[in-house]
């Protein structure tokens, strides 16, 4: 009976060190997750290392983000200057590149200042908040100008296939009620990414290689599955995208059979000169979003998504007004007659 009783001890001794033991793994595996989840909470905050490199090529990126930089302000503000001065230019279409030049100026702005300062000062930190902020500006920015760049191509086929009607179709409440339709659905659509993506637990690891606070990059330091955010940013994204693209490739194909009927080759240039500016911006616009947004995260690679964020959020805002404004003639005339008018204002 001893030995019975002893062998029972043992086993229920061996039963309580087990559960002890599970409990202790229990606790130590709950607590590095909850510290891993709540890292956020605790350090707020982001790293950005997209611009890491050896000194020279650091002050080579600053001097070259300046200068786009204080170009693309300066050029997207005479823009909306010339156009609110001169009467000649309140058209439908100068009042969509007023709107298109407004978002080239707040679209650097939300990033590069922000880079610029990581630069000098060598420090990569950015707060949660203000990540987030920046990433919402961002979204919301090119949703809009995708919306506006296929109304721009709606306002052209108007105005070439049915010159007679334009001012009727095209009237001022029209275009902008057309324009509120594009700020607001870049805005909801930004919004719905943003608090999604804000609701997401981070892990430790807060470092996001890249320059600026992109949602692709946010979505790779979750420790959630993000299939759900992936699958809302392809359909949206891509709805928006197809349909705006769907909309100028329509527009451009009636175009192109009105062109083709015009039987002077005079008549033709010209016509058909006005949308080759569109149709530049639009490609390169179109491009670089489709590479990254309607794509899986990953599919993508950091150095790849670096390079094509450089071209359409640094430089493409720098080349729109060249390739919009200062080559149209109607433009030039415009500037040169606003120009002499300050000119005779400001002489004795």
């Amino acid at each position: 009976m001893q030995t019975l009783y002893n062998i029972h001890q043992l086993k229920s001794l061996k039963k309580q060190t087990n559960l002890k033991y599970s409990l202790d793994v229990l606790r130590f595996v709950t607590n590095e997750d909850m510290q891993n989840y709540n890292m956020t909470a605790s350090e707020d905050g982001f790293f950005l290392l997209g611009l890491e490199a050896t000194t020279m090529m650091q002050n080579l990126t600053f001097a070259s983000f300046s200068a786009a930089y204080i170009l693309t302000v300066f050029g997207n503000f005479t823009i909306i200057f010339i156009i609110r001065a001169e009467c000649r230019l309140h058209t439908p279409m100068y009042f969509f590149l007023a709107n298109l030049a407004l978002i080239e100026i707040i679209y650097p702005s939300s990033v590069i200042p922000n880079t610029l300062h990581m630069l000098v000062k060598e420090d990569k930190r950015i707060s949660f908040a203000g990540c987030f902020i920046q990433m919402f500006i961002f979204i919301t920015l090119g949703g809009s100008e995708c919306i506006l760049l296929g109304i721009m191509a709606y306002d052209r086929y108007v105005a070439i296939c049915n010159p007679l009607l334009y001012t009727t179709i095209m009237g001022r409440l029209f275009c902008l009620h057309l324009v509120l339709i594009c700020w607001a659905v870049g805005f909801l659509n930004s919004l719905l990414h943003t608090v999604l993506a804000g609701l997401l637990p981070f892990c430790a690891d807060r470092h996001i290689k890249h320059f600026f606070c992109e949602i692709p990059c946010i979505l790779k330091l979750s420790c959630k599955n993000t299939s759900l955010n992936e699958m809302l940013i392809f359909f949206l994204g891509g709805s928006i995208t197809v349909g705006s693209l769907t909309l100028i490739l329509v527009s451009y194909a009636c175009i192109v059979v009105s062109v083709v009927r015009i039987r002077s080759l005079t008549g033709k240039h010209k016509t058909f000169s006005t949308c080759i500016s569109h149709l530049i911006v639009v490609s390169v616009f179109f491009g670089t979003v489709i590479s990254i947004y309607i794509r899986p995260t990953s599919q993508t690679s950091d150095d790849e998504n670096r390079i094509i964020s450089v071209v359409y959020g640094v430089f493409t805002p720098l080349f729109n007004p060249i390739i919009y404004s200062f080559r149209n003639q109607e433009f030039q005339r415009a500037l040169l007659r606003v120009l002499q008018a300050q000119t005779a204002l400001c002489s004795p």
